[in-house]
This record gives C-alpha cells, sequence and structure tokens, in this order.
C-alpha cells in the first residue's frame, strides 16, 4: 500500500468536496488503466488512485485518515479485516468499482453497480470521393448529457448525495422469511447505496439532461459501407456520474453515376463507337485522378475487360491500392440518316459469303451453329 498523501495522490486539496474528489478519480483512473496505459508502472499508479478514492469517499474511512493518516488502516485497524484499505478483499473488490466506472459497469458506494451510458449509433452517407479521400463530416445529435450545473451528481450546488440510512451504503437489503434470507434491491435508495435530500434544480436529481451538441467526424481515407468510426465517450451520459456511452458512425456511400465500388476496386463501364471497336484506337477513360487514355486494340469485341493497376482505392486499412476495371461496350449507332443506312448495307454486303462471314463475324456465326445443333439434338 501506497504511503504517499491520499489527496496528494489526486491532486486535490483536503477541503475538497466529494464531487472534486470524484471528478479528480475518473481523469487519473481513465490515464493509468492498464488498458489504455502500456507504461510500467501504470498499473501501480492505477491501484495507487483507486485505493485514495475509496479512503476519501467512504465518510468514515476519510475521517479515521484525517486524523490518524495511514496508521488508522494498518494491522486491520479499520473494520478488523487485516488488509489495509480494503478490509481484505481480493482482486476484484479492489479493482471492480474502477472497471466499472470506466467500462460501464463499476459499484457506487458498494451498492447497485453504476449504469453506464448507451452507446449510440448515427448513419452518415457519403460520396465516393468523400469515402476515397477522406473528409471531416459536422454532425448533429441529440443525448443525454450529464448535467453541467450539478456535473452529474444530481445533487444540488453546494450538496452531495449521502450514504443511504437503510441499506448502508450496500445497495441491499436481507429479508428474512422463516429460515430463510432473501436478499433485494434497497427500496429506499433503488440499489444505489446512497440518496440524494436535496436534488439540483436543473435534472431533477437525475444527473444527465436532453441536450442537442454538434461534433466534428474526421473520416479517414479508404472508409466503406459497413465500416463504424467510434467516438469515445460521446455517447450518452451514464447515470449520476457514471461513464458515458460511446458514438458509432456508420458509414454508407451513394451510389456513384460512374464508378461502382468493389472492395479497394473501382468498376466502370466506357462506350465506344463500333468503328474504334473495329479499328483501334484511344478512348478517354475517367480516374479518381484525372482523365487517362486508354488503348483500345483492333477488332475488339463487347464486354472487353482492361485493369488500370492502382487506380481504385487505398483501403482505410492499409495495402495496396487498388485497380480501376474498365468494361469496353460497343456502342451501336441510332438515328440514323439514309446514307447512313446504305453505307452499313454497303459495309454488310462486303462481306461477302458465308466463309467471308465467319471470317469477319467468328462470334455471332459460332453461336448460330451452336444453336442449330442444338435442335438437330433435339430432334434425332
Amino acid at each position: 500500500m501506497s504511503k504517499r498523501d491520499l489527496y496528494e495522490v489526486l491532486g486535490v486539496s483536503r477541503d475538497a468536496s466529494e464531487r472534486d474528489i470524484k471528478k479528480a478519480y475518473k481523469r487519473l483512473a481513465m490515464k493509468y488503466h492498464p488498458d489504455r496505459n502500456q507504461e510500467a508502472d501504470a498499473a501501480d499508479k492505477f491501484k495507487e488512485v483507486k485505493e485514495a478514492y475509496e479512503v476519501l469517499t467512504d465518510p468514515q474511512k476519510k475521517q479515521a485518515y484525517d486524523q490518524y493518516g495511514h496508521a488508522a488502516f494498518e494491522q486491520g485497524g479499520f473494520g478488523g479485516g487485516g488488509g489495509g484499505f480494503g478490509g481484505g478483499g481480493g482482486f476484484e473488490d479492489m479493482f471492480g468499482d474502477v472497471f466499472g466506472d470506466i467500462f460501464g459497469g463499476g459499484r457506487r458506494g458498494g451498492g447497485q453497480r453504476a449504469q453506464r451510458g448507451a452507446d449510440l449509433r448515427y448513419n452518415m452517407e457519403l460520396s465516393l470521393e468523400e469515402a476515397v479521400r477522406g473528409c471531416e463530416k459536422e454532425i448533429h445529435i441529440s443525448t443525454l448529457a450529464e448535467c453541467e450545473v450539478c456535473d452529474g451528481s444530481g445533487a444540488k450546488a453546494g450538496s452531495s448525495s449521502q450514504t443511504c440510512g437503510t441499506c448502508h451504503g450496500h445497495g441491499q437489503v436481507q429479508m428474512r422469511q422463516g429460515f430463510f434470507a432473501v436478499q433485494q434491491t434497497c427500496p429506499t435508495c433503488n440499489g444505489r447505496g446512497k440518496i440524494i435530500k436535496d436534488p439540483c434544480g436543473a435534472c431533477h436529481g437525475e444527473g444527465r439532461k436532453n441536450k442537442s451538441k454538434t461534433l466534428n467526424v474526421k473520416i479517414p481515407a479508404g472508409v466503406d459501407t459497413g465500416d463504424r468510426i467510434r467516438l469515445n465517450g460521446e455517447g450518452e451520459a451514464g447515470e449520476l456520474g457514471a461513464p458515458a456511452g460511446d458514438l458509432y458512425v456508420q458509414v454508407h456511400l451513394k451510389p456513384h453515376h460512374i464508378f461502382e465500388r468493389e472492395g479497394n476496386n473501382l468498376r466502370c463501364e466506357v462506350p465506344v463507337s463500333f468503328t474504334l471497336a473495329a479499328l483501334g484506337g484511344e478512348v478517354e477513360v475517367p480516374t479518381l485522378d484525372g482523365r487517362f487514355k486508354l488503348k483500345v486494340p483492333a477488332e475488339m469485341q463487347t464486354g472487353r475487360m482492361f485493369r488500370m493497376r492502382g487506380k481504385g482505392v487505398k483501403s482505410v486499412r492499409g495495402g495496396a491500392t487498388g485497380d480501376l476495371i474498365c468494361k469496353l461496350v460497343v456502342e451501336t449507332p441510332v438515328k440514323l440518316s439514309s446514307r447512313q443506312k446504305e453505307l452499313l448495307r454497303e459495309l454488310e454486303e462486303s462481306f461477302g459469303g458465308e466463309e467471308a462471314s465467319q471470317k469477319h463475324k467468328p462470334k455471332s456465326d459460332g453461336f448460330f451453329n451452336g444453336v442449330k445443333k442444338f435442335f438437330d439434338d433435339l430432334t434425332s
């Protein structure tokens, strides 16, 4: 057990109120919790802060410490437990309160576990460009926030909660029925272990109020539909000073008029004229970085795929950048003039007989040959 002055451990004065002690404890417990702080001495500091908080928020222990200092808890001097501050308790007794206070489930004054605030979800729609490049978005949410007047304690300024006289701070009472003893939630304090005789007028003793707030959310580059961005402590405030929940921003990508995203790859269709498809040439392809000239080989058929390496999306989780996959679609001309129709007929005639047709239109002739064989097999 640390021999440092307990007020010094929490960084508060000897005349500090219970509210000030609680605020200092929550700040330091968050700072030194082993799950958040990987420094070698973090666990020891966490334990030291916890011990100081347990003594200074218990009226009897605080009075004994103020009068006798650390000697009041040596050799079982307080409570006859033989275990210093904790009264002989094990690991759960030592750390249970703080684990719950930080992560939603700690006990308050030996009573019922304090209720951590609820987590919230916000659905955010992003354009493909915003998701790929990252951006900052302003959102507005309505939530239960800690009362600013009483700092979430529920007690009127200048007053504090008091240990429940019915359960003596345990939050539970025993009811005997014959040979059996039934433990029930204390009806006076509803299991909290403390009661508020002079409630805060702003929140009526609840410790929290409905509030609308504006948040700036940084969207990392590369997010995709289904990704969640966690904002710690931006959910609902907990009951009577318990930790707040978290806010989860759920990402949804809007449909794009050109690209379709598949993981880190992008897909798009690029229409080309049948002249370009037959003779070859260049076609302009859009990318997220600007326009790109794609060389199209002669005699290209519709549906041909072209992969442009590194023109896709770089994932928020790292790794290689995806590709842009272009599907070329041969476009049939429309609204032809008489002369244009005549030229097309001349072109068709120029292909010659059946042998020449197979040479110029291998896919078409292959398809119809397959159809003919199919029906021949049915009738045979």
